[in-house]
Order: structure tokens, then C-alpha cells, then sequence
């Protein structure tokens, strides 16, 4: 077998129908990538008959002088049991890619290795694990394994069965958030590419990314129809008659209470008399709030996704929402109302990384709170290796900084 460039039609002919398949591993996220400074190529390692066996979408850029890094977003294409195939595949990469001056390429393969139990946060592993052997025996360095957002793409994913969903079964704060924002009229729009400065809004605080990194991806994934823009804001007829039933019927109970503190004046009375007033007084501002809001038509997005779709999964790539209107829960209802929006064409939804620190305490605790809140299944998966193909100059970049300096990947903004 000899390895060799694929055409776009022959590597999306094998990675639709590969195991591994995900969407980073496109000719499409390779555009993506060529408009945000790598170059790539599309491999394959391809038999006498034209059989393809093994493939990669390999980005690659420049480090250090006339040299260069690859890497393989969620790994290679193949399968990583059969270890004579990963032999072969491995050692014609390193031969391929070092007459072209990569000194070493990077992959955090698409292979779980353990099931999350979300009652106790025990790990079950499976027979993936020992695909670790197998990629060290073969040249590739373990790098060390991190609980938060310090690689290239999350070591540990959240994932939600479609087919089994059930809205009954969430946690209970996160169904009163979501039936908060129902109350509050929040709508739930499927939108074009005109609206990415207003989710490029949401996102400005908690990513580095400028607009046009988010226009590249609509428009590269806009292609063959792979990505949704939803934004979530506020329908204020909708929130106006919500808020004035709502107040209507606290008003009757207030009514009711009023009639028994004067009866007796025990404290519980006095409490529930108490709480009927504040929750009396929210709603009269929900009302001055809505009406505000029909009088001068404004228009406001509170919370915005945008979402890929490959197979039967869609993703979740990025998602926020504007803090100061956290009191609506626009979080809470726009993933609800994706989870609703793909339910019955798609089988997964990839909610996107969790961190594998579960403790309380920890600073992504409400991020992790937050998605458990949907009853996903969690899963670790097997973690960043680095191919090494020029082993002095990587240690030359290891000792210098420049390997740590390249890979420094700032963490996620927490929104909780």
C-alpha cells in the first residue's frame, strides 16, 4: 500500500462512512482552517485495487524556522485495534511528512475510552484503552492528560440520545429554567448568515475569536447545507400575556392570604403573605418590562448557537448568551429548544466539553452543573498524542518554549 493525496470526493466518500467520522475530520473544516493560516492535505493510505484504508485531514503550519507542525483534529481515520494498519499507516506518515520538513504531527483521536457514571462521577474504561500501547509502541508521546480545556479539543464530551429523550426526566432546576423562559416568551429562530454580528455579540466575550472567524465557518459549512444559526430573543406580546395570567393568579392567591393573616397572624402565614409579595412584585415588573418592550419594538437576542451537523450527530460548536438577561434562563431554553429542533432527524447531540473535575468547588462547576442539568452520558475520551517525526528538532522546541508557547490554549469563559 502507498500513501497518497486524496481528492475531496474520494476522502469524504471514505470519512462518511468510517467509525470515526466527525465533522473536524472534512475537507470542509480544512477550508475553514486554510482561511485561518494552515495549509492541509487530504491522505490516504490506498492499496493496488484504489481500496482506501486509512485517511487523515492533516492541517499543517510553520514552527520554528522552515519547519512545520501537523495536525489531525480528532485523529486519524482508521482502525486503531488493528495494529498492523497503524503501523503501516504510522511509519509511511513519518517517511511522507518528513521529506516536507514536519517535524511532528499532533492528534487527539475521535476513540472513547470510558463512560461517566453522573451519580457517583466513577469511570468505567473499555477495551479503547489499549490503544494507548498500541499509538507509544508506534512512536506517538502521550501527552499528559488534563482535566479542563488545556488541549486542542475536549478530552471529555457530553452527549445526549436523541431517540431516548425525555423532557420529564431532566433535572429539576433545569426544567424550571426552562419553563421560566417559556414564561417569559422567549423564541427560538432558525437564522441566516445576516445575523452573525448579532451572535458574534454573544460570543465577543467569551471567545477570542473576531466576526469573521464565525462567517468563515457559516459560509465553508453553509456549503452543503452543515451548520444552523439559532438565536434565541423575546416575543414581549407573548411575555405580556404570560406575565399578566401569572400575575392574575399569584393576585387571587395574595387575595386569599390576605383574608387568612387577618384570621391569624401565626408566623407561617405572615411567610406566606411575605413570598406572595415578592413573587407579586415580580411579575408586576415582568408586565412594566414587557410593555416597555412592545412600546418601543425592540428587538433583542438574548442567547445564540451555532450548531454542525454530519451524520447522525449535530454539535454544538459554540454557544452564549447575554449575562444581564441571565434571569431569563435564555441558556437553558435555547439548548431545550435545540434538543427539540434535531430530536427527530438526528440520533446524538454533541453538547460539547465538559471538564473531568466534578467536584463542587471546582471553576467550571456550573458549566458541568449546567449540562448535567439535560441528563447527557459523559464520555473521556483517549487524549492528545504527538507523532514525532524529527525527534531532535522536537526537543529542540520542547526545551525552548516554543512547543508550550504554540500550544498554549487559553480556557473557556465560564458562564454559569
Amino acid at each position: 500500500m502507498n500513501l497518497r493525496t486524496l481528492s475531496i470526493e474520494e476522502f469524504t466518500a471514505f470519512q462518511q462512512n468510517n467509525p470515526l467520522s466527525n465533522f473536524y475530520q472534512t475537507a470542509n473544516y480544512g477550508m475553514l482552517m486554510a482561511e485561518n493560516g494552515y495549509d492541509y492535505d487530504l491522505i490516504g493510505l490506498v492499496d493496488d485495487n484504489n481500496n482506501i484504508h486509512a485517511a487523515s485531514l492533516i492541517l499543517l503550519k510553520p514552527i520554528g524556522i522552515k519547519c512545520f507542525y501537523g495536525y489531525a483534529p480528532r485523529g486519524f481515520l482508521l482502525d486503531y485495534n488493528d495494529i498492523s494498519l497503524v503501523k503501516e499507516f504510522t511509519e509511511q506518515i513519518k517517511n511522507y511528512y518528513y521529506e516536507k520538513n514536519v517535524i511532528f504531527i499532533k492528534i487527539n483521536p475521535n476513540v472513547p475510552i470510558g463512560k461517566i457514571n453522573t451519580e457517583d462521577f466513577l469511570i468505567t474504561y473499555n477495551d479503547n484503552k489499549n490503544i494507548i500501547d498500541t499509538l507509544t509502541n508506534n512512536g506517538y508521546k502521550k501527552l499528559a492528560d488534563n482535566l479542563y480545556f488545556e488541549a486542542q479539543l475536549p478530552r471529555y464530551n457530553a452527549f445526549i440520545n436523541l431517540k431516548e429523550y425525555n423532557s420529564d426526566n431532566l433535572d429539576k432546576n433545569t426544567k424550571n429554567k426552562i419553563k421560566k423562559g417559556i414564561r417569559k416568551g422567549l423564541k427560538f429562530e432558525l437564522v441566516s448568515k445576516d445575523k452573525i454580528k448579532d451572535f458574534y455579540n454573544l460570543m465577543k466575550n467569551k471567545k477570542d475569536n473576531n466576526e469573521y472567524y464565525y462567517q468563515d465557518y457559516y459560509t465553508v459549512f453553509s456549503k452543503n447545507d452543515n451548520i444552523d444559526l439559532f438565536l434565541v430573543s423575546i416575543d414581549y406580546n407573548e411575555f405580556l400575556l404570560n406575565s399578566q395570567y401569572v400575575y392574575d393568579e399569584e393576585a387571587s392567591k395574595n387575595s386569599k392570604l390576605n383574608e387568612k393573616l387577618a384570621r391569624s397572624n401565626k408566623e407561617r402565614n405572615i411567610n406566606a403573605k411575605m413570598n406572595s409579595d415578592k413573587v407579586l412584585l415580580s411579575y408586576k415588573n415582568d408586565i412594566m418590562e414587557a410593555t416597555k418592550g412592545i412600546t418601543n419594538n425592540e428587538k433583542i437576542y438574548l442567547a445564540g448557537a451555532l450548531v454542525v451537523k454530519h451524520n447522525n450527530m449535530v454539535s454544538i460548536i459554540f454557544s452564549a448568551f447575554d449575562k444581564s438577561y441571565k434571569r431569563f434562563a435564555p441558556n437553558y431554553f435555547l439548548h431545550y429548544s435545540i434538543i427539540k429542533y434535531y430530536q427527530d432527524n438526528y440520533d446524538y447531540l454533541d453538547l460539547n466539553g465538559v471538564v473531568g473535575n466534578f467536584e463542587v468547588d471546582n471553576p467550571y462547576s456550573g458549566l458541568n452543573r449546567f449540562k448535567l442539568g439535560f441528563k447527557p452520558k459523559i464520555y473521556e475520551f483517549i487524549g492528545e498524542f504527538d507523532l514525532i517525526i524529527e525527534p531532535k528538532s522536537y526537543e529542540i522546541l520542547l526545551r525552548n518554549g516554543i512547543l508550550a508557547k504554540t500550544f498554549d490554549k487559553k480556557d473557556i469563559k465560564v458562564e454559569k
